[in-house]
């Protein structure tokens, strides 16, 4: 028996993160004022993210800025046709 893990558990499983949509976490805050923006529009809008596009593209265009992500095309994230290149 196996106490404190579940028996499926394979000892020899190793874990690789994904290719795309893993970044490092923002720990210093360096983009907290863009996130708080985004989360505050989106409370207001009901979660719809839609009204909060403009904001998600200036807070990831500060993890980019930051380097706390890879520099990424627009277009490529759905955001291309927002004003603020």
């Amino acid at each position: 028996m196996s106490f404190g893990r579940p028996p499926s558990i394979n000892v020899g499983f190793k874990t690789s993160p994904p290719d795309r949509g893993s970044f490092p976490l923002d720990h210093d805050g360096e983009c907290k004022e863009q996130m708080m923006e985004y989360m505050a529009c989106l409370r207001k809008n009901s979660s719809e993210s839609t009204p909060c596009r403009i904001m998600s593209k200036q807070y990831l265009d500060c993890r980019m800025t930051k380097g706390l992500m890879e520099r990424d095309e627009w277009r490529n994230l759905g955001l291309a046709n927002l004003e603020g290149d």
